[in-house]
């Protein structure tokens, strides 16, 4: 059992996590990091209890092989689905494009719905797999490490050899505990806001360019002719509109062809008509490397026509309506609104245990917020009155921070946020954020300045609400920040989103004392010897107590301890090691 301990030991030391994104979190390093301190400690511990082997299976092997099967296992599970529907739609998909447009409108109809019911089933499986193995990468973080925080905690409640050891470790597992709840509440946070993602992308599967992004990309058929006659090849085609460059890539190449990547200029774009040729979906392009046309064939209707918007197309383009929810404004309407629920909030419900992090019914907060804001009478509402239960007051001011028409901390300065929230150095941390605050629309920093000072006044009554700065910010990060595209990259930044809200309610009383010296860009931290930065949280290693003779170390081994540095100092004493028991 020592000598597996030793094993496992050497494996924590080099064990590296993977982590999503470009930046970590405080609480995320303090998790990179525990191994490390997890295998210098395991490296002074006296291993003598045979006991211990079961609690291992217990705490420690039984948990990560559950991990294992049921998360890997499960995204293996996926992969194979995402390979089956992938081949079985691609399949069908080439045998719908050779069926010939004079086909009776009943076949060609029904030929229609089976692949759209397969391209459904092949999007859904694809996402699926994408968002499990997003999953199990992030959950990774806080599964993996608490079997073994268990396991060490165990060793040492059982092992009394080491009293003092444990006495060392339990303020770091505390912390460490602090930032694996922190990491999970980030976790449950973007799961929910991928969750939202992920059924909007399921509700309009076809869309293949991203939002503010000019580029169109996709599969499409080329007819090329031959001496023999007519083929159609499959390209993969990237269009710049602003350039309006062309590239195709054959996706089947043959070794030795001497066909490849098609770089053209496009000149013009005409539908093609039905009648005029035996395939559907198709339309034809000019350029200028080329001369004549070039007969291209889209996937489907609705792709065909979001290549002619891209190209511009000569046809015209009609888009079908798109229904959205009434977008809520920041004005003296809501202002009033978010006064009264604050109002209510202090007034009779500010320790109530979990305030905001419990949801309200949606008929209720739906029912005040159409009373509320009820165009001929708006601000009507008394919510003071019995009507109106605190979880349906403050779910309403959630939702109506939420569906603004801008965040309230603007599109404008999310991405500075999120930079300065990534920040190692903690002084450019909250400098950057001070700066940035006075940098919003006076209306919008009125608006934070009332939610904030609302959030510290929650988070003075913890004791009672259970609602710490961290946990607010968990909760009003979505709320109160939002990257403008909806994107998997810009949901692994709520995160930091959540910093800063926590930052600012930490630090209220600096921020809104009044601006920075200089608001134009953010301050650079003073000069110091060492920069003030995050370090990971760590073990305490102090000196044993006394024991008796046999127990400790000789006078002449502590005096060693002393060593001179080159400059002729005399360097703090390392901890003492903690020595074997003899037998």
């Amino acid at each position: 059992y020592s000598s597996a301990v030793q094993k496992f030991s050497q494996t924590l030391q080099s064990f590296q996590f993977d982590f999503i994104g470009d930046t970590l979190t405080d609480d995320e390093i303090n998790i990179a990091e525990s191994f490390k301190e997890f295998a210098e400690l395991l490296h002074e511990v006296e291993l003598e209890r045979s006991m211990m082997v079961q609690n291992a299976s217990d705490l420690l092997i039984k948990p990560l092989e559950n991990f294992r099967k049921e998360q890997i296992g499960f995204t293996k599970e996926r992969k194979k689905k995402f390979e089956k529907d992938g081949e079985k739609f691609y399949s069908m998909l080439d045998r719908h494009l050779h069926l010939s447009s004079k086909k009776k409108e009943s076949q060609l109809q029904e030929a229609d719905l089976q692949v759209d019911k397969e391209r459904h089933n092949f999007f859904e499986s694809s996402l699926e797999y994408v968002y499990q193995i997003q999953e199990v990468q992030e959950s990774k973080k806080f599964s993996i490490v608490e079997p073994v925080l268990a396991f060490l905690h165990s060793l040492f409640t059982y092992n009394n050899l080491t009293v003092e050891l444990t006495q060392d470790f339990l303020p770091y597992k505390q912390q460490l505990q602090l930032s694996l709840q922190n990491t999970r509440n980030h976790f449950s946070s973007t799961r929910e806001e991928l969750e939202d993602l992920k059924k909007r992308m399921k509700e309009a599967p076809l869309t293949c360019k991203l939002p503010g992004q000019p580029t169109i990309e996709g599969y499409l058929y080329t007819q090329e002719k031959w001496a023999l006659g007519i083929s159609w090849v499959k390209y993969y085609c990237q269009y710049e509109k602003e350039a309006k460059t062309l590239r195709m890539t054959p996706t089947d190449q043959k070794p030795g062809a001497k066909q490849g990547t098609l770089d053209l200029t496009l000149k013009s774009c005409v539908r093609r008509k039905t009648d005029s040729i035996d395939k559907r979906f198709c339309f034809d392009i000019e350029t200028n490397e080329r001369s004549g046309t070039i007969t291209l064939q889209a996937l489907s209707e609705a792709n065909r026509r979001l290549w002619m918007e891209a190209m511009d197309g000569k046809e015209p383009i009609y888009h079908s309506p798109i229904t959205k929810q009434e977008e809520m404004e920041l004005n003296e309407v809501g202002f009033k609104f978010v006064r009264k629920c604050i109002n209510a909030v202090e007034t009779k419900g500010i320790t109530t245990e979990g305030v905001y992090r419990t949801v309200g019914s949606n008929i209720q907060v739906q029912k005040l917020l159409n009373a509320f804001f009820d165009p001929k009478c708006p601000g009507d509402v008394d919510l003071q009155s019995g009507d109106w239960d605190i979880k349906t007051i403050t779910s309403s001011l959630k939702f109506y921070l939420r569906n603004l028409s801008e965040p309230v901390m603007t599109y404008k300065l999310h991405k500075e946020l999120v930079l300065a929230a990534k920040s190692e150095n903690l002084d450019y941390r909250l400098g950057a954020i001070h700066a940035l605050v006075y940098k919003l629309p006076d209306k919008n920093r009125e608006m934070l300045e009332l939610l904030i000072q609302h959030l510290v006044n929650v988070c003075e009554h913890s004791r009672e609400n259970l609602m710490s700065p961290s946990n607010m910010g968990v909760i009003f990060g979505p709320t109160l920040m939002r990257a403008q595209e909806d994107t998997v990259a810009a949901m692994m930044n709520i995160k930091f989103q959540n910093i800063v809200v926590e930052i600012l309610i930490e630090h209220f009383g600096k921020i809104y004392s009044g601006p920075p010296e200089d608001t134009s860009a953010p301050p650079v931290p003073p000069p110091r010897v060492a920069a003030r930065r995050h370090k990971p949280i760590t073990i305490s290693k102090r000196p044993l107590r006394e024991r008796p003779v046999f127990f400790g170390a000789s006078v002449e081994e502590n005096a060693d301890r002393l060593s001179q540095t080159p400059n002729g100092g005399v360097e703090a004493p390392r901890p003492l090691l903690r020595s074997r028991v003899p037998a």
